[in-house]
């Protein structure tokens, strides 16, 4: 998967920009992401977590959290 970062404006309609880009060709999905609020990252990471824990599937549990951690202290 490859991903593209968008930076806007304060003024920005983000909703608006999310759905033009879902109308691209080969384009699955969008997400805002919110870099002055690094927790909503890690709070997406913990709420797929009581699905991972009922499947078992711990590995990627662990690695979801190490990547939202170490991406989040490179930026500062």
């Amino acid at each position: 998967m490859k991903y593209i970062k968008i930076n806007t404006e304060h003024t920005a309609d983000l909703e608006a920009l999310k759905n033009a880009i879902l109308q691209l060709k080969g384009v699955s999905s969008a997400e805002i992401i919110d870099d002055e609020n690094p927790e909503s990252e890690l709070k997406k990471a913990f709420a797929k977590t009581k699905e991972q824990l009922k499947k078992g599937d711990y590995e990627t549990l662990v690695n979801d959290i190490f990547d939202i951690l170490t991406k989040n202290n490179a930026k500062q």
